[in-house]
């Protein structure tokens, strides 16, 4: 099967590059390519999927669709908080104070409380509701409802009932009583049955209706009361009620208006309507001032139930968290107060097929407005920004328009879209970055690879895999490797432990990486490595370069062992910004000056001398030059077949190589202007290439050394560099490197006529101005008596 093709030629085009051509023209695609396009194509697909996955979703109006639009509709009760409710709606509560502070005192003086006596104990005598009925309705009240079922005789006699009823003959018109189904188990299985008030109570003229609500999915009342009995099974035998709600408007005789949805409207969680303690109506202190004579009640549909904790009466709503449940008087006050005032929650689409079609809609157009974002995370933030608008467009018309539209199902649609390309985003990332790892392994030695990794933070991954991995690997059945130091552009270097010596010292093992694996390539490249550490033997004669300890050749990879240097790298003393005075700086360049006339008599050039590769000895503060694994032996034949070489050479670090060096073409003078760049960037604080040049390639260090000057150092005044000193760095790095010093032998003994000047200022102050300033005058110094000197020092 012919792969895809990634150019963007017509069929035009590559006929006609083929009648130029011999041999066909064969376009392919990687299978990176392939992967990236097929991550592409699954998010626009998963964002179908989501798109039609919500509207079939919807369209079902499955448990798990209810569940989730009442958790909304839960949320956005909450969100609104309570809020007012009608003032023609009162609930006299049967609360704990009601059953507890009428039985001690009439326990205290039964005469005295000789009117509390029928509320001596719980439950009460019939003869009490008689009393607190007559006595509201006596006082205006629109309607009493009492949520308490009268279904079996009273236990205080058929005296007591007697009293009931004859109130509720006298002003049944104006009463409610409740009825409630039950569901009861017998021996041929659970039957839903009616438990309505004895029928001594159920006069022509008294209402009754069932206090039920039915329970959603989410075990929380949502609906009115008239709902239940449409969930009823058919049964001719079973009586069916209006809901107890309906019942005390037709008998306060309220027209309200048909409701237009099936929801309460809360007003608020448990406590949003005030409550009255049924115990105030009898007590004559209570009834006279706080009740004031019964005028609270006036025109008022008084609601009478249980809100203590013994009975239990309690439900979660919606308006509440399951853990704030609400009295079943509570829920009839709200359910009344929905019925009068025309509030009752409607959902804004009727038809599950019209639902279904609408979400389609909703999320339909929103994925293709998040489709139109370029960058993965874009969609993604922008998808939760959709998600939220619409939970606030559904939030504004509950709130405003007592409507309930599809909410849950979209926003979380329309959010995973957004998911879906950020997934997919992530795993087009994962795949390049496994990508990296090959290309890593395919080409170890290239030094763009190791820039590109080692200057990427989220790249780090990649080093610390091939840490782990080469992690306690043994090189020539000797040296295990602790952790990888570094990479360069041809080589990695590791700390590894000897474990054929005792105590199995430390020692740092070089790895270089033939760029050829050909078997001549191989040949060439063994050559110039045993050249190389020979070259390597010779130069850790010096105290100053770290000693050559082994070299060994395994699975075509070759190895250089060299002793470990304890110490730090010098660019932790010259981090950026900082600037350190003349005379640490003349030291750093001296000592690399003298190890460097070393390294050039052995016909040798570092090419890579920076701060990172310098290193400060700590047992005696000497400076160490590090990493020769640039060193060639300079001969005219390898110069001439350079880029023939086996070895992929690394041509310095940015800043500190000159230009010759950038073109492959290092001189000794190269390392010169390198240790003059270090000698700058300890001067100035200022990375070398930031440093800015004229019109001629040459550094202008001088303005970032006056802006450098002035700046304290250890505490004191910084001086001014000596314009010697800094004729001589100048000098070390010019841009034509025929005009530098041709020798690192040369340089340090500028430098040396120059400190030896210094010292004699130092260990002589009283050595004569003229004699001084002539000396001075003959390097280049500036001509200044000592007065100015010390007035700058100052």
């Amino acid at each position: 099967m012919a792969e895809e093709p990634t150019s963007t030629l017509t069929k035009n085009h590559v006929s006609a590059a083929n009648r130029h051509s011999s041999k066909p023209t064969k376009v392919t695609s990687t299978a990176s390519a392939r992967q990236s396009r097929w991550m592409l194509r699954l998010g626009h697909l998963l964002a179908g999927g989501w798109v039609m996955g919500a509207a079939l979703l919807s369209a079902s109006g499955g448990e798990l669709v209810q569940l989730m639009e009442n958790k909304a509709l839960s949320a956005f009760f909450q969100l609104r908080g309570p809020i007012l409710p009608p003032e023609d709606i009162v609930i006299l509560a049967i609360d704990d104070q009601s059953i507890s502070v009428p039985e001690q005192y009439y326990k205290t003086n039964p005469k005295q409380y000789a009117y509390l006596e029928t509320l001596k104990s719980y439950p009460y005598k019939r003869a009490a509701y008689a009393q607190v009925i007559t006595k509201l309705i006596k006082a205006g009240a629109r309607s009493v409802a009492v949520d308490v079922v009268f279904d079996t005789p009273s236990s205080y006699g058929t005296t007591d009932d007697r009293q009931l009823q004859a109130v509720l003959q006298k002003y049944g018109s104006k009463v409610t009583l409740a009825a409630v189904y039950e569901n009861s188990q017998m021996r041929q299985g659970s039957f839903m049955q009616l438990i309505d008030p004895q029928e001594m109570f159920r006069t022509g003229s008294v209402s009754i209706g069932s206090v039920n609500f039915p329970l959603e999915v989410d075990g929380k009342v949502h609906r009115l009361g008239s709902e239940f009995s449409k969930l009823l099974a058919e049964d001719n035998l079973l009586e069916k009620l209006p809901s107890f709600d309906e019942a005390v408007l037709k008998a306060a005789q309220v027209n309200y208006p048909q409701p237009k949805g099936d929801r309460i409207h809360f007003w608020g969680a448990a406590g949003t309507f005030e409550q009255i303690p049924f115990w105030h109506v009898l007590d004559p202190e209570n009834w006279n001032t706080y009740l004031e004579k019964g005028k609270v009640f006036k025109d008022k549909i008084v609601v009478i139930g249980a809100t203590d904790k013994l009975h239990n009466d309690y439900y979660p709503v919606a308006a509440s968290n399951s853990a704030k449940r609400m009295s079943g008087v509570e829920i009839h006050a709200n359910a009344i107060a929905t019925l009068m005032q025309g509030k009752a929650i409607a959902s804004g689409i009727n038809s599950l097929p019209l639902r279904g079609l609408f979400v389609l809609i909703i999320v339909g157009t929103t994925a293709l407005m998040i489709t139109r974002r370029k960058r993965s995370i874009n969609r993604f933030l922008y998808s939760l920004a959709l998600s939220a608008t619409w939970v606030g467009i559904s939030y504004g018309l509950f709130v405003h328009g007592q409507l309930i539209f599809p909410t849950t199902v979209p926003m979380i649609a329309i959010a995973m879209i957004g998911f879906s390309y950020l997934g997919t985003s992530l795993v087009r990332e994962s795949i390049k970055k496994r990508q990296l790892v090959d290309i890593f392994q395919k080409y170890k030695t290239s030094a763009v690879v190791q820039e590109i990794i080692s200057q990427q933070d989220d790249l780090q991954d990649l080093i610390q895999q091939r840490d782990l991995a080469l992690s306690g690997k043994v090189l020539a059945q000797r040296y295990r490797i602790v952790k990888v130091l570094g990479s360069g552009g041809f080589s990695e270097t590791y700390i590894a432990e000897d474990t054929q010596r005792p105590g199995n010292p430390r020692c740092v093992v070089k790895q270089l990486k033939p760029a050829n694996t050909k078997p001549e390539a191989l040949q060439l490249a063994r050559r110039l490595f045993n050249s190389e550490a020979q070259t390597l033997e010779k130069l850790g004669t010096h105290p100053q370069i770290p000693q050559l300890l082994a070299y060994f050749e395994e699975d075509e990879e070759f190895y250089l062992v060299q002793e470990q240097i304890i110490g730090h790298p010098l660019n932790q003393e010259l981090p950026p910004g900082k600037a350190i005075d003349e005379i640490a700086a003349i030291k750093i360049v001296r000592d690399l000056l003298q190890t460097l006339t070393f390294v050039h008599k052995n016909n040798v050039i570092h090419r890579d001398i920076k701060p990172s590769n310098i290193m400060r000895r700590h047992s005696d503060g000497k400076l160490i030059l590090i990493d020769f694994g640039a060193v060639k032996e300079v001969s005219t034949k390898q110069l001439d077949h350079q880029e023939q070489t086996p070895f992929t050479i690394g041509i310095g670090t940015q800043g500190y190589a000159p230009s010759e060096q950038c073109f492959g073409r290092p001189h000794y003078s190269s390392d010169i202007y390198a240790v003059g760049m270090v000698g700058i960037k300890a001067l100035t604080g200022i990375a070398p290439r930031e440093l800015p040049r004229d019109a001629d390639g040459e550094i202008k260090w001088s303005d970032a050394l006056r802006q450098a000057q002035g700046k304290t150092y250890g505490g004191k005044l910084r001086t001014q560099v000596s314009h010697s000193l800094a004729k001589i760095l100048s000098k070390m790095v010019l841009d034509d490197f025929k005009q530098r010093y041709q020798s690192a032998s040369e340089a340090l003994e500028d430098l040396e006529a120059f400190d030896d000047v210094i010292n004699s200022q130092t260990r002589y102050p009283m050595l004569q101005n003229d004699s001084l300033m002539n000396t001075l005058d003959d390097l280049g110094a500036p001509t200044k008596s000592c007065s100015e000197a010390s007035s700058e020092t100052t």
